[in-house]
C-alpha cells in the first residue's frame, strides 16, 4: 500500500536542514567539490595545450572523484537520517568505493530499459513510412510517445536520480533498489514527486540564502577593501572569486584583471567561498533525498531521525 502524505513526512523533509551539523559530511563533500575542481582545472590546462588524452584522464579522474565523493557524503548523511553514529569520513569513502558499483549498475539496468523503449519508439515511426498503414500508425505513436517519453523522463527526474544512491547507502541491493522503484513508480509516483518538490523547494531556499549571504558579504568587502584600506585590486576580480572563476575566464570575460599576489589571494579566497556555498545547498539536498527514501521504503520509527 502507498504511504500517505502527512506532517510527520514533511517534518522529516524540513529536518534536511541538519545537514549543515554533520561536520563529517560537509568535510567530505567540500573535500569532493575541491578535488574534483582541482581535476577539471587540470583536464582544461590540458586541452588548452592540445594535449587531449592527458585531457580525458584529468576529467575522467574528475568525475570519478565527484562520484564517489557525493556517494561518501551521502553514506554520511544516511547515518544522521536514520539516527546512528555517524561513521568516519575514511571509513566512509572506502564503503562508497565498495558499494558505488550498485548506484552504477542500477542506473545501467534503467538505462538498458530506457533504450528498449526507444528502440520500440523508433521501430513504430519506422513503420509509419510503410503505404496504407503508416498514417494511422502514426497518428497512434504520437500520442503513445509522448505519454512514454513524458512519464520516463519525470519517473527518472523523481525516483530514479533522486532514490537510487540513498537506497544504496542504505545498504539495499541492486534488486531492492530496482523493486523500490518499480513499486513506486507504479502505485507512489505523485507521493514522491510532492516530497521532492518540497526537497528542491527548501534547497532552493537554502541556495537563495547563502547567495544573498556571499554577494552582500562580498560587495561590502569590496567596498572596505579597495576604497576602505586602499587595497589596489579590481573590485570585479574580488567579486569574480566568489563565483568560481579564475584568472583566465575573468580575463577572456574582459574584466580588468590585477595580476599581484593580492589579486591571486582574493581568486583563492573567494574559491574558498563559492565552494562552501555549493557545499551546504548540496547537502541538504542529499539528506532530503534520504529523507524521502525512508519515508517511502517506511521505515520503523525506531530508525528514522
Amino acid at each position: 500500500m502507498p504511504h500517505k502524505l502527512s506532517l510527520q513526512a514533511l517534518n522529516r523533509v524540513l529536518a534536511s536542514l541538519d545537514a549543515a551539523r554533520n561536520g563529517p559530511a560537509l568535510y567530505a563533500l567540500l573535500a569532493t567539490f575541491c578535488g574534483a575542481g582541482l581535476l577539471l582545472a587540470m583536464a582544461e590546462s590540458a586541452l588548452a595545450r592540445q594535449e587531449a588524452v592527458w585531457g580525458g584522464i584529468w576529467a575522467g579522474l574528475a568525475l570519478a572523484v565527484a562520484f564517489y565523493g557525493v556517494n561518501a557524503t551521502g553514506l554520511l548523511l544516511m547515518d544522521q537520517s536514520l539516527g546512528r553514529p555517524v561513521r568516519d569520513v575514511q571509513d566512509a569513502f572506502r564503503d562508497a568505493l565498495l558499494s558505488g558499483h550498485r548506484v552504477l549498475l542500477c542506473l545501467l539496468v534503467v538505462l538498458a530499459l530506457l533504450g528498449l523503449l526507444l528502440g520500440g519508439l523508433l521501430g513504430l515511426l519506422w513503420a509509419a513510412r510503410l503505404p496504407v498503414v503508416g498514417v494511422p500508425l502514426f497518428a497512434l505513436t504520437v500520442p503513445l510517445g509522448v505519454l512514454l517519453l513524458g512519464s520516463a523522463s519525470f519517473a527518472i527526474a523523481v525516483l530514479v536520480g533522486p532514490l537510487t544512491g540513498p537506497a544504496v547507502w542504505a545498504g539495499q541491493g541492486v534488486g531492492a533498489t530496482l523493486g523500490l522503484l518499480r513499486r513506486q513508480a507504479r502505485r507512489g509516483l505523485p507521493e514522491a514527486a510532492l516530497l521532492m518538490a518540497a526537497v528542491l523547494l527548501l534547497t532552493a531556499l537554502v541556495s537563495a540564502a547563502v547567495s544573498f549571504v556571499v554577494i552582500g558579504g562580498g560587495r561590502m568587502l569590496a567596498l572596505l577593501a579597495v576604497w576602505g584600506a586602499g587595497i589596489e585590486l579590481p573590485p570585479q576580480q574580488l567579486m569574480a572569486g566568489l563565483f568560481g572563476y579564475g584568472l583566465r575566464s575573468l580575463g577572456a570575460s574582459g574584466a580588468p584583471v590585477a595580476g599581484s599576489p593580492l589579486g591571486m589571494a582574493a581568486l583563492v579566497g573567494g574559491g574558498m567561498v563559492f565552494a562552501l556555498a555549493l557545499v551546504l545547498p548540496g547537502l541538504v539536498y542529499l539528506r532530503g533525498c534520504c529523507a524521502v527514501y525512508l519515508v517511502l521504503r517506511g521505515a520503523p520509527e525506531d530508525e528514522r531521525a
